[in-house]
């Protein structure tokens, strides 16, 4: 197998990750064939994933728009990914050029790759820790130089508490980095789940073993049990909805159908 350049050295690419599945989903070239391979099969059981991922990256742009209007320019972006256009930075910055970005993964290829596309711009940074351990995260030398906890901040889980299984107890992890920020700071989430998605439901679930086989489960969870990230933030309107129907830009009943897979909500920490 192959390795390209920009693979950083001791990366597995025989082993496929979700990062670099959703880089493809988007349309993005830094995934291997072992991650298309993967994100092939599991679009034979929902052909409209790349929908939902696009649905979930225009409702963080939507948000994060809202929180730059709202006088917040510190985001904590926690399972980011690999940045692809039109990323937090990108939207943060376009509106307040002092907005200050501190991405989070736990993937080296993800961390590696938002380290390449941040040089120069010292007002973002990336810290290679896990959503489990928030303490690693707000601890971080990186944390240290871009976020102010004195001041409101806004966190989002964008497509990554749906990875975290209850028995690495996501609820604990979210509340922890709740406690940690001041009051007016914002929780930006989505979350999937097998509502909204116009298949049924033993189909959707072919998918989530395609997930499971490779590691990674994937934890559909409910409205309510989602709801329950939110608690000690007020729900910002229109509340935990279904991604499109969050202040949307355009007629949601234009939207793909399968862009109705997964919540997304906002809430304030009052």
């Amino acid at each position: 197998m192959e390795r390209p350049a920009w693979a950083p050295q001791g990366i597995d690419i025989s082993v496929p990750s979700v990062s670099r599945i959703y880089d493809y989903y988007l349309g993005g070239s830094h995934n291997f064939e072992v991650d298309r391979e993967a994100a092939r099969k599991a679009m034979e059981f929902i052909p409209g994933l790349p929908k939902i991922m696009q649905a979930n990256r225009a409702f963080m742009r939507r948000a994060v728009r809202f929180a730059v209007d709202e006088g917040i320019t510190q985001f904590l972006d926690i399972g980011s990914g690999i940045p692809t256009f039109g990323n937090v930075h990108e939207v943060a910055q376009a509106a307040c050029p002092e907005a200050h970005v501190l991405y989070v993964d736990h993937d080296p290829v993800a961390v590696a790759h938002s380290r390449a596309v941040l040089e120069g711009n010292d007002r973002t940074g990336v810290a290679p820790a896990d959503l489990r351990k928030p303490r690693e995260i707000l601890d971080s030398p990186e944390a240290a130089r871009l976020l102010d906890f004195d001041r409101p901040v806004a966190l989002l889980l964008v497509a990554v508490l749906h990875f975290i299984e209850d028995e690495d107890d996501p609820y604990a992890a979210v509340a922890e980095l709740r406690d940690a920020l001041p009051n007016g700071s914002l929780l930006i989430l989505t979350h999937a789940a097998y509502e909204g998605i116009p298949l049924p439901q033993e189909q959707a679930g072919g998918a989530v073993g395609v997930y499971k086989n490779i590691r990674n489960p994937l934890i559909m969870r409910s409205a309510d049990e989602i709801a329950k990230f939110f608690e000690g933030y007020e729900m910002v309107e229109p509340g935990l909805v279904m991604m499109p129907e969050w202040r949307p830009d355009t007629p949601v009943a234009q939207e793909d159908p399968y862009a109705f897979s997964g919540f997304a909500g906002v809430g304030r920490k009052a």
